[in-house]
């Protein structure tokens, strides 16, 4: 059991819980992932940490489907059943000189944060880039600005910050030049335009595919996905990939697969919490 010690809304969608996980937290290292199953009977979701603090370590939530909304219901004290880690690859650590991090959605703010991070503290010059569709929305701010050396964010309906998306600051700092690597995670969409920018100027770039996943020890293949043509695995060969390699489309279409199931899940647990 892993007894939540501490819970924090980031805004009305969002969340963050700090977990005792004493085991993840003694391996974790920036890149990797855990998988959560609330009780015996819940799903299993893989989920980044944004970092570790002593035995325990942080998570970012969205209230999406049946399970994000659950584990909104648990309080500081209560515990869920199964936090399962280091899953995946951890990031390659080395000096790469100038990189971006960018991030637009809550799994992908967690991995730059831990990013920049891990890649600042061995000498690389970081610049971090945050996209949110408004103010109301934005999180994590101070904390990116306290471990980066540049820090850009961007809003959807210009609110705060740079009108736009963060893929647009992207591309004004490689048309800039002297960017040496891009890491990015959050939304397909975004990150097929971070594989489309970066290529056009000849810029890699690693990006982390967070797929549907059942299993995450390589057993089931539902997080599949082409690189180059080839059949890998997200859960195990990823979960960060060459973006230049990645069929997005392919991605995109697959990351449907469960959506019937999952809109009746969580409409399911709605009914639930109604009658009790």
């Amino acid at each position: 059991m892993h007894k939540i010690v501490f819970k924090k809304d980031l805004n009305s969608e969002d969340y963050l819980i700090q977990v005792k996980a004493p085991l993840v937290a003694k391996k974790w290292k920036a890149g990797q992932f855990v998988v959560v199953r609330l009780h015996e009977k819940g799903e299993r979701i893989p989920m980044s940490v944004q970092k570790v603090e002593g035995k325990t370590i942080f998570m970012l939530f969205k209230k999406l489907g049946k399970t994000s909304h659950e584990l909104y219901s648990y309080k500081i004290g209560n515990t869920i059943r199964d936090v399962i880690g280091p899953m995946g690859n951890p990031i390659e650590l080395k000096k790469y000189g100038n990189l971006v991090v960018g991030s637009d959605l809550v799994c992908g703010h967690a991995e730059n944060y831990a990013i920049s991070s891990a890649l600042g503290k061995i000498g690389n010059h970081v610049i971090s880039i945050q996209g949110f569709p408004t103010k109301d929305m934005v999180y994590l701010k101070e904390d990116l600005k306290s471990v980066t050396d540049e820090y850009y964010i961007t809003t959807e309906d210009g609110s705060y910050g740079r009108k736009g998306l963060y893929t647009d600051v992207l591309k004004e700092l490689l048309e800039k030049g002297n960017v040496d690597m891009i890491f990015a995670g959050g939304s397909f969409h975004e990150l097929k335009k971070v594989a489309n920018i970066t290529k056009s100027y000849n810029v890699p770039a690693m990006v982390t595919l967070r797929t549907l996943m059942v299993d995450a020890t390589g057993m089931c293949g539902s997080c599949r996905v082409f690189i180059d043509g080839e059949m890998k695995l997200a859960c195990i060969d990823g979960p960060m990939f060459d973006a230049h390699k990645v069929d997005f489309d392919e991605v995109m279409n697959r990351n449907k697969m469960f959506k019937e199931e999952e809109s009746l899940a969580f409409k399911r647990y709605k009914q639930q919490e109604v009658m009790e």
